[in-house]
């Protein structure tokens, strides 16, 4: 047996197993969850020390206890401000949920009549397309579809977005001055349902963003997120 899982205390183990369980979705969201006793039996522990961690998943936001029925696998339903722009690596991170992405496209194109216009460049003129996957807990929430102004960042397809996101890095150069947020209720087409892993018939939410720093429009983005999983939210004051 390796040293390192030896000296691991033991309700940390079956954390880490549940926690990869949920991952891969050996126990996909809603799933209840073996119960202590068994747990405690499987991994050789008392079940106070298999109730200690279930308690802390609980914690972390990763299981919910239903009285006489079970631990459950939480359903993860994101919540994200509409009239902010937040990195979304920092949101699901902040639920102490796993963030990771998949990048499925980086290239550099020449626009058309109405990416020109969305950018406010010439047609004709350069731009960086980005394709990115978000997930939490290994499950797609957003697909990301950004262009950004090569003109303005030429330095954007050098960037390791396995280490960081598009929104981090531009917010890192650019400042935020400025958004525009139009929000719809859409079906995915074909491409969006085989990114995030949905059906023809999965209502989405999409939001259609564009960023200004200084008065330099930087990027637009699509922003396609599963209705089920991802909810907008706004408040401000009247007085």
């Amino acid at each position: 047996m390796n040293r390192n899982l030896e000296a691991r205390p033991r309700y940390q183990v079956i954390k880490d197993f549940i926690y990869q369980a949920i991952r891969d979705r050996t126990y996909p969201a809603g799933a209840c969850i073996p119960p202590e006793n068994e747990l405690a039996k499987q991994f050789s522990v008392s079940r106070m020390t298999a109730n200690r961690a279930i308690k802390e998943l609980v914690a972390d936001g990763l299981l919910v206890r239903r009285q006489g029925l079970g631990t459950f696998v939480t359903r993860i339903q994101a919540e994200s401000p509409l009239l902010e722009v937040r990195n979304i690596a920092d949101e699901i991170r902040g639920r102490h949920h796993i963030y990771s992405n998949d990048l499925s496209l980086l290239d550099r194109v020449r626009v058309d009549d109405n990416l020109a216009g969305r950018l406010g460049i010439r047609v004709g003129d350069h731009a960086f397309h980005s394709l990115i996957v978000h997930k939490e807990n290994g499950r797609p929430i957003q697909l990301e579809d950004r262009y950004v102004n090569a003109t303005l960042v030429p330095d954007y397809p050098q960037q390791d977005f396995c280490q960081t996101t598009p929104n981090r890095y531009l917010s890192d150069l650019f400042p935020l001055s400025e958004i525009e947020h139009i929000v719809e209720a859409v079906l995915p087409n074909k491409q969006e349902q085989e990114l995030l892993k949905i059906s023809p018939t999965t209502p989405c939410l999409l939001v259609n963003r564009r960023t200004w720093s200084e008065g330099q429009l930087i990027s637009c983005a699509r922003l396609v997120h599963p209705g089920n999983l991802y909810r907008l939210s706004s408040r401000s004051s009247l007085a």
